[in-house]
């Protein structure tokens, strides 16, 4: 849709203002944007118009013990989805800081990162702890970027609340009683600062004034006092603690997300409210690196060395940054190609069309197929095919009746969907990869919308039969604002800039995701069915998800900064399993070199030129890779290999001619499973044709 039209239908929706006009041409480094003004980000998400009570109620698998107040919907596939699932709560990690619950309240610390050949760690280490005799903790509220978490004593009656705040080093917590607390470190006063020294760092204490107690080991707090504590930034200029302390002193109390979608690039904006005069009186903000180019923040405060890499202290009420805008593709462009090529690529077409294997029941390898034999019939269109295209459209058609049967988990045990009343979520009855513990729906179900917004592009009467259940798995994974069905945003976590895979996080490093590049291609299908469906807000949600996420895949996982002095020591061109509390060269399938790359850019759909940039840096991760140098052919018989060939092209003309060359005798085991080896040539034809 034409960006006027889709601003015209926005302010037809209510969603508010949609410049296209706002932000200027995305520059900087790879997962950067120029600085955009946050008044661009006005638009914020709608509750979609779902009904889950169409499909089956059903828990597929238990739900584990949740530390969650009454009425708030289970925080699955969260940055703290650890502390609130599970036996115990886990550490987790509200960048710069890690948190832990521990026997009689919470311990917390700036990580001291550790860098190995194969890992950047950053773990959870108590530096500072606080004991007020709790016995549990319960998770209260939480938005876009806080989670507010009350201490509990043996009766059940709430002690005292802590504020975590992605974003914030500050600490804060609030006694609900009368009440001595005892400290692990003890504080006192010097240079006009109540601070201690713990895990090599100086901790400043704000709020003690008179309280302070036991050499400075206990806190003696009235009901409603609070106190709060930071970590001293390394490099901090002058001035730099008194300002922190101010912040410390004006605690947020919650966070608000607004974005925006223009031709060039994405905004996204995260308000940090507090109890000043105004909103965001006196914040400090930590700026991660994919938001290094930021409206309104001064960042002037020092930095600190995190698993993501170095990271600027700011002031700032509103964090707003800017991404590049990756547009929505479902199909290669073969008007490029000469006619040697188009007859090459068409008797491929109708060799694959013709052996095509029999699609899984589960919702991942199930998708996967799908999504593949979209490719497949786009391929076949394009090139005239009306024989092979037509059966395939028709039997594509009727797989994604099947699958979006609102009563077929009434008839069958595979191939539909049920909804999951205790977690609040859509879960395929045969599940795969955990995702009936809502493990990566977000790339399950990405497949399907990619598939369903191929298929009915140009069918609108599929694309309504279709939708009522196509639009919950867009509403599971994607639901723009929350309500008792969805959470808002369930997988994406704005602050960090891309989704979370683990659906409980039961792991004391937080929650993790590997396949960036299957979170990408998850928005690129919401995206494309929106578009077919005709619903402009999810199509604009879709876009700025798509942007967004492609930016911290590139900043995290396929293009860092490998001079950050931060990360110093790591021995590898990308990292391919990135937590809270590290990043890994590791994958959780396979230890081959091939994995760690494959990993990070399959399925190559036609939006995978996100993955372009600097050619040397493609070289790199591809000579990391590969078992051997890129000219052998040999050298690409390995896991992975097809979609290793592909990223090879964005590397340019050259590097796709010769890809091409390999490409047409790669062992047919080397073809994923969700590709063709007609996908593979199409995409090398056209990039070597560029």
């Amino acid at each position: 849709m034409p960006a006027a039209l889709l601003t015209s239908a926005l302010l037809v929706a209510g969603c508010g203002l949609f410049e296209t006009d706002a932000s200027p041409g995305a520059t900087g480094p790879p997962g950067t944007g120029s600085a955009v003004g946050h008044d661009a980000a006005d638009l914020t998400g709608t509750v979609p118009d779902v009904d889950p009570s169409i499909l089956p109620q059903e828990s597929l698998a238990p739900m584990p013990p949740a530390r969650l107040a009454d009425g708030l919907v289970p925080p699955t596939n969260r940055w703290f989805s650890g502390l609130v699932l599970g036996d115990e709560p886990l550490p987790v990690f509200p960048v710069p800081l890690a948190f832990g619950v521990t026997g009689g309240g919470f311990a917390f610390g700036l990580p001291d990162v550790q860098v190995t050949e194969q890992s950047i760690l950053g773990p959870f280490v108590p530096q500072v702890g606080v004991d007020v005799g709790a016995s549990s903790v319960v998770v209260t509220a939480y938005d876009t970027a806080s989670v507010t978490l009350d201490l509990l004593d043996g009766a059940g009656s709430v002690l005292g609340t802590v504020t975590l705040v992605e974003g914030s080093p500050v600490l804060r917590y609030t006694a609900a009683t009368d009440q001595t607390a005892t400290l692990t470190v003890a504080f006192a006063e010097a240079n006009g600062a109540v601070s201690a020294e713990a895990g090599g760092r100086e901790y400043v204490l704000v709020g003690a004034d008179d309280a302070l107690s036991g050499g400075g080991r206990s806190l003696d707090l009235a009901e409603g006092g609070s106190v709060a504590w930071f970590p001293v930034p390394d490099d901090a200029p002058d001035g730099a603690v008194a300002t922190l302390a101010e912040a410390a002193a004006h605690p947020v109390t919650g966070t608000t997300l607004a974005y925006g979608v223009a031709d060039d690039s994405v905004t996204t904006a995260i308000t940090y409210e507090t109890g000043g005069d105004a909103p965001g009186s006196g914040t400090v903000v930590v700026r991660l690196p994919h938001q290094r180019e930021s409206d309104g923040a001064t960042c002037d405060l020092g930095t600190y060395a995190t698993v993501r890499g170095s990271v600027d202290v700011c002031t700032a009420s509103t964090l707003a940054w800017a991404s590049p805008a990756v547009e929505p593709a479902g199909a290669l462009d073969l008007s490029v190609l000469g006619e040697d090529a188009r007859t090459e690529l068409a008797e491929q077409v109708r060799a694959d069309a013709s052996a095509l294997e029999p699609r899984p029941s589960d919702t991942y390898f199930g998708g996967k197929a799908l999504a593949r034999d979209a490719n497949l019939l786009a391929l076949a269109e394009q090139l005239g095919l009306d024989d092979v295209a037509a059966p395939l459209r028709t039997d594509l058609a009727a797989a994604l009746r099947e699958w979006a049967d609102p009563a077929g988990c009434a008839e069958r045990d595979a191939r539909c969907f049920a909804y999951d009343p205790e977690v609040r979520s859509v879960v395929g009855r045969t599940p795969s990869f955990g995702s009936d513990e809502l493990n990566d729906h977000h790339f399950h179900y990405g497949y399907f919308l990619y598939a369903a917004g191929v298929v009915t592009a140009d069918d609108p009467a599929l694309a309504a039969d279709l939708a009522p259940v196509l639009d919950l798995l867009a509403a599971d994974v994607a639901s723009g604002a929350g309500d008792e069905d969805f959470p808002a945003l369930r997988v994406f976590d704005a602050y960090a800039g891309h989704s979370w895979a683990s659906g409980y996080a039961p792991f004391a490093d937080g929650n993790n995701q590997e396949s960036a590049s299957e979170a990408v291609s998850a928005w690129n299908g919401l995206a494309l069915w929106a578009q077919a469906s005709g619903d402009a807000t999810l199509e604009a949600q879709a876009r700025w998800l798509l942007s967004a996420e492609a930016a911290s895949a590139r900043a995290y996982w396929t293009d860092f900064d490998r001079d950050d002095p931060a990360i110093d020591g790591f021995g590898h061109t990308v990292t391919s399993l990135v937590w809270g509390g590290k990043r890994d060269w590791a994958t959780w399938f396979s230890a081959e070199p091939s994995a760690m790359l494959g990993i990070l850019v399959l399925p190559m759909q036609p939006v995978a030129g996100y993955l372009a940039g600097d050619p040397e840096r493609i070289r790199a991760n591809l000579d990391e890779a590969l078992a051997g140098p890129r000219d052998d052919p040999a050298s690409w018989d390995v896991m992975f290999g097809d979609q290793l060939l592909m990223y090879a092209a964005l590397a340019g003309p050259d590097d796709a001619a010769a890809a091409l060359d390999v490409a047409r005798t790669l062992p047919d085991e080397r073809v994923d499973d969700g590709s063709t080896r007609s996908y593979l040539l199409a995409w090398l034809l056209v990039h070597a044709t560029a």
